[in-house]
C-alpha cells in the first residue's frame, strides 16, 4: 500500500481534481484506491457526491474518535474506488487537537492499523487543505510520498521553496520515508511564455521529480464536479480526460507497476470507438508542447 499526500499550501491549483481523477484512473485499471478527504472545505466529498446525514461518520471521527479506515471508507461510484468523506466538523479539529499528545501522527497510526489488518488498498491518496497546518503535517507524516500540483506561474516557485522546508523538517523529525514523489503542472497555458519559463525552472531545480505530462486548462474538468462524476465518466473525449489518462500511466510507470494493454483505451472507454480521443499534453525538453497522435481537440479554456 502506497500512501500519497496530494498537497500544496496554495488553493485552486488542482489538488482535488488530481486526487479524484488520478485515483479514478488507477481504479479503472484494477488498482484498489482509497481517497481521504482531509480538507475542511470537503471538495473531494462534494465532487464524488458523498452526501451524508448529520450523524454519519467522517474523517473527523478518524482523528478524534478512534474510528478505523474500514469503519469510514465508502464506495465512491467507481469499481475499486473508496472515499473517507469530510464534513464541516473538520474545520475546528486543529484547535481540538492542540493539547493532544502525538497529534501529528494520528493519521499515520490509523493507516498503519489498516496495513496491519490487511486492508486491501494499493494506493491511498490524501487530499490536503491549502495550508501547512496540523492537518497537512498529519498527512505528510502518514505519507510515503508527496504529489504537488502547481500552476506554471511565478508564485509556484516561492510556494515550492516553503513546502520543501516543511517536507524536510517532517522527514527529519517525524517520517524518514517521506519523499517528494512528483510535481504536476495543472491548468497549463501552453501559449504563454511564462508557463514554459516556470516549467523549465522547476525542471532545473527538481529534475525528474517533475511529471512529463501536464494537465491543460479544460472546461470539462471544471464541469465534472457539478455532475458529481470523474472526468473519465463525464467527458472521456475531452483534453482533461486525455491528460489524466496520460498521468495515470506515467504514475504507474514511476511506481514500477505493470501497465495493462490498451490501458488508455480502458481509461477513455474507446476500445471500440471509431475516432481517436485527443492526445495527452506533454512538454519536450525545449518547453514546447510535444503532443503525439495529432493536435488536441479545441475547447474553451477555464480553470479546473
Amino acid at each position: 500500500m502506497i500512501t500519497v499526500a496530494v498537497i500544496n499550501q496554495k488553493g485552486g491549483v488542482g489538488k482535488t481534481t488530481t486526487a479524484v481523477n488520478l485515483g479514478a484512473g488507477l481504479a479503472r485499471l484494477g488498482k484498489r484506491v482509497l481517497l481521504i478527504d482531509f480538507d475542511p472545505q470537503a471538495n473531494l466529498t462534494s465532487h464524488l457526491s458523498m452526501e451524508r446525514k448529520s450523524d454519519d461518520a467522517t474523517v473527523y471521527d478518524l482523528l478524534r474518535s478512534g474510528s478505523s479506515l474500514a469503519d469510514l471508507a465508502r464506495p465512491a461510484g467507481e469499481p475499486n474506488l473508496w472515499v473517507v468523506p469530510a464534513g464541516t466538523d473538520l474545520a475546528g479539529v486543529e484547535l481540538e487537537l492542540a493539547a493532544e499528545i502525538g497529534r501529528e501522527v494520528i493519521l499515520r497510526d490509523r493507516i498503519e492499523d489498516a496495513r496491519k489488518n490487511g486492508q486491501p488498498y494499493d494506493f491511498v491518496f490524501i487530499d490536503c487543505a491549502p495550508s501547512l497546518g496540523l492537518l497537512a503535517i498529519n498527512a505528510l507524516t502518514a505519507a510515503d510520498e508527496a504529489l504537488v500540483p502547481i500552476q506554471a506561474e511565478f508564485f509556484a516557485l516561492a510556494g515550492m521553496a516553503r513546502f520543501i522546508e516543511v517536507k524536510d523538517l517532517i522527514q527529519d523529525r517525524l517520517n524518514d520515508r517521506l519523499r517528494l514523489g512528483g510535481i504536476l503542472i495543472c491548468m497549463w497555458k501552453g501559449q504563454a511564455n511564462l508557463s514554459h519559463e516556470v516549467r523549465e525552472e522547476v525542471r532545473r531545480v527538481f529534475g525528474d521529480v517533475l511529471y512529463e505530462n501536464v494537465v491543460r486548462q479544460n472546461v470539462k474538468l471544471a464541469e465534472a464536479p457539478s455532475a458529481a462524476r470523474t472526468i473519465f465518466d463525464y467527458a472521456p473525449e475531452s483534453n482533461g480526460a486525455a491528460d489524466y489518462a496520460a498521468l495515470t500511466l506515467e504514475f504507474l510507470r514511476r511506481h514500477h507497476e505493470a501497465v495493462p494493454e490498451q490501458a488508455r483505451e480502458i481509461l477513455l472507454g474507446t476500445e471500440t470507438a471509431s475516432s481517436e480521443p485527443p492526445a495527452p499534453a506533454r512538454v519536450d525538453e525545449t518547453g514546447s508542447p510535444a503532443i503525439s497522435g495529432g493536435p488536441p481537440a479545441v475547447e474553451s479554456h477555464v480553470e479546473p
